[in-house]
């Protein structure tokens, strides 16, 4: 890989402008398509195939109105005041009178009429039920619903807007997020010691991040997919786009730092080196993203595509423009003091990176000991996980939705908001028993310890289906309502006695089915992604007992992470600081898209770090030395890198959505630890006790897997400056002796 890596290199130098052109004419065209031509994305994470799922179908087959996206207005009085007051029941009168003509509506309940009013008369609603689906309902229809309720607030009453309709999407780009750009320009500047190529890892990820997104965003045209997907891409794309850069950047920094080193052999040699970890970090990423299809579920695996085709682009850009835009710069990104090779080495032992795997590797087996406890009591909380979707409870308190779910839960109790819809298919029940049948079934759940009302039974318009609400006396995100769907759905054999069938279905029952299959393809996407693990790194570094290191380790970091996000968000720790909105269980699919993007990114950190390990160790042959000097050479690399993705996640803890809030937490935090405690601590620790066995492999193994060379160990010896072949014809090459230094 890195001979081919290396000629590649050249190539990509010696046409530099040819190839800075393609990329901004793909940007061009791609960014044309993304900003004109995309689609509309999804609010909701549905899955097909589940009981919630088949009642929505059912539904809109046979009762196309209850299946329809509902706009619930919550209004409450004045002080001291009654929505039942004859000015205030005017103007709401009237409000309802409007809504009812905006386009796409099909039905306004009426407060007075449906009993949706609270006991003291303080606070009323009203369903605006539209025709569409609630994910189909146009921005303009609610904006114009939104504009017809002022008259209520004229009227000095209290109005917010909720309901299925009203799932606001997920977006990026706030200060928060722009602060975490800011925060990896300034560990850049540090890293590299220079302004100027801080810049340029800045440059060409945004560069690439912008094709990733900008062509997610075409593709929404044509598949659909959730807000969430997009906002992903974004997040991943911008940090290993990051990463990349640098890994290449710092390794052409550091090459030149010797005088002898001409500059365009330096680009093709940190290509090919730190390349060829990029391309195999890179791997791992979208092989693990795009491993979210074995999940079966349609919009996680949407999710993971864009996440993996974004980390694609990232890699090429890293390979291919980044060599290019390094070739404009030529002698320019040579240290402003060059180093002697003898004054380098005489520093060397001096250097942190040395200093801390000395420290690591003095007791190996304590160091080992002492880490793994440590992430296994972060990982404790973990045991208690709950999965589940953010209800209006969590998001921002200043949302409408947020203060509509209040307003109802004062009003009409905390189950009012988790609502859900018996549908019984009355098709093949004899006419004369379906009336019994529905009866029966109403009497048990009214009877039920958790159910605080049950509206009397609905029948569709062209017959054969009958819907119930059911009303719980515990909130959404309460284990009791899961217990309660459970047990309403044990009622389903008697129901299938008299010929038909029963479901369960709603926002609530829906959030719990996804939880459900999630939590049923989590084993089998952690198996698949360990296995790949372990033959991914076996490839790499020829060994067995180096892959299964890496893949406890992953373990362990997952593990923590996922025991902070229960702390946070869960058990509701930090909340003020992190301004969570309320506590809730854990975004269903929190856990699966944490192990796949994390396992991409330790990746990226054990590649780098056990690639300088072992190019020292093929060098010296000493696994103690080749421990210590691999740490030395990439603990400043390694350490910007992960500061860099912390930085870019953690932008997205401040972001206004409860799920790009979670998954910017749990990556955040999966990265601190894995980067920090499970590769630059433990990493070593357990290098050092295994010694030479490390870096052995069964001879059998050894000659069926195929060398890859990430090292660059074939590659030809270093050519001294001046006598590396020049540019082709036309290309200008900055000129050594007169070229400003950075």
């Amino acid at each position: 890989m890195a001979s081919r890596l290396y000629a590649w290199a050249r190539w990509m130098v010696r046409r530099r402008r040819w190839v800075i052109a393609t990329w901004i004419l793909l940007l061009a065209v791609i960014g044309g398509l993304g900003a004109t031509l995309h689609g509309k994305t999804s609010t909701e994470f549905t899955v097909p195939g589940v009981e919630a799922q088949e009642a929505q179908d059912l539904l809109k087959e046979k009762f196309p109105p209850a299946a329809g996206g509902v706009v619930r207005i919550v209004v409450a009085a004045p002080e001291g005041r009654s929505v039942t007051d004859p000015e205030q029941r005017k103007a709401l009168d009237g409000v309802l009178r409007e809504a009812a003509e905006v386009e796409g509506v099909v039905d306004v309940s009426r407060p007075a009429e449906t009993g949706a009013v609270s006991s003291d008369r303080t606070i009323a609603y009203s369903d605006v039920r539209f025709t569409e689906e609630a994910p189909e309902v146009t921005e303009e229809a609610k904006e114009e619903l939104a504009a017809a309720v002022q008259p209520l607030r004229d009227a000095g009453m209290q109005v917010e807007l909720g309901g299925s309709a009203m799932l606001p999407q997920a977006e990026a780009g706030g200060p928060a997020e722009l602060a975490g750009v800011v925060i990896a320009f300034v560990v850049l500047a540090v890293a590299l010691g220079s302004v100027v190529a801080a810049g340029l890892p800045l440059l060409t990820a945004l560069l690439g991040v912008a094709v990733g997104v900008l062509g997610t965003m075409f593709v929404s045209r044509f598949v659909e997919m959730t807000g969430t997907a997009t906002v992903l891409a974004l997040m991943i794309g911008l940090a290993v786009g990051i990463d990349y850069a640098l890994f290449v950047i710092s390794r052409h920094r550091e090459q030149l730092a010797d005088p002898d080193t001409d500059w365009e052999e330096s680009i093709a040699r940190a290509t090919a080196t730190a390349g060829s970890a990029v391309v195999f970090a890179g791997a791992t990423v979208v092989i693990a993203l795009a491993a979210l299809v074995v999940t079966g579920i349609p919009f996680l695996t949407i999710m993971g595509l864009a996440g993996a085709v974004t980390v694609l682009i990232a890699v090429l850009v890293a390979i291919s423009l980044l060599p290019a835009v390094l070739g404009v710069f030529g002698e320019r990104m040579r240290p402003r003091r060059p180093e002697r090779k003898s004054a380098r080495k005489d520093r060397a032992p001096g250097s942190w990176g040395l200093a801390w795997a000395r420290g690591v590797t003095r007791t190996p087996a304590v160091v080992l000991v002492a880490g793994v406890l440590g992430l296994l009591a972060l990982a404790l909380p973990a045991k208690d996980l709950r999965l589940g979707l953010p209800s209006y409870a969590s998001q921002p308190e200043s949302s409408t939705q947020h203060k509509s779910y209040d307003l109802l839960t004062e009003g009409f109790g905390p189950g009012f908001n988790a609502t859900l819809i018996t549908v019984v298919d009355t098709g093949k029940i004899p006419p004369e028993q379906r009336q019994d049948t529905v009866t029966r079934l109403r009497g048990t759940l009214v009877a039920d310890r958790n159910v605080a009302a049950v509206s009397p039974p609905v029948a569709g318009p062209s017959g054969g289906v009958v819907v119930m609400s059911v009303v719980p006396r515990s909130s959404p995100d309460a284990r009791a309502t899961t217990d309660l769907v459970h047990r309403m759905r044990d009622r389903a054999p008697e129901v299938a006695a008299a010929g038909g069938a029963l479901y369960v279905t709603g926002q609530t029952a829906m959030a719990i089915d996804v939880a459900a299959k999630l939590g049923d393809a989590l084993p089998l996407f952690i198996g698949v992604i360990v296995v790949l693990a372990l033959v991914l790194l076996a490839l790499a570094f020829r060994s067995v007992l180096v892959p299964l290191k890496a893949a406890l380790g992953f373990l362990l970091s997952v593990g923590a992470s996922l025991g902070a996000s229960v702390w946070v968000f869960q058990e509701g720790h930090l909340n003020g600081l992190l301004d969570v909105a309320a506590v809730g269980p854990v975004t269903s699919f929190l856990p699966i898209l944490l192990t796949g993007v994390l396992f991409g990114l330790a990746m990226d950190y054990e590649v780098f770090l056990v690639s300088r390990m072992r190019e020292h160790y093929e060098h010296s042959k000493d696994p103690a030395e080749a421990v210590a000097r691999g740490v030395s050479s990439s603990a400043r690399v390694v350490v910007a890198a992960a500061l860099i993705m912390i930085a870019v996640f953690g932008g997205f803890v401040f972001n206004e959505d409860p799920i790009i809030k979670s998954i910017g937490f749990a990556l955040a935090f999966g990265v601190f630890v894995d980067a920090f405690v499970v590769r630059m601590t433990l990493v070593p620790a357990a290098m050092a006790l295994l010694g030479r066995r490390a870096w052995s492999m069964p001879r059998w193994l050894d000659r069926l897997l195929p060398d890859v060379d990430i090292e660059g160990a074939r590659l030809p010896a270093p050519a001294p400056a001046g006598s590396a072949a020049r540019p082709d014809a036309g290309e200008e090459s900055p000129r050594r002796e007169t070229a400003a230094r950075v």
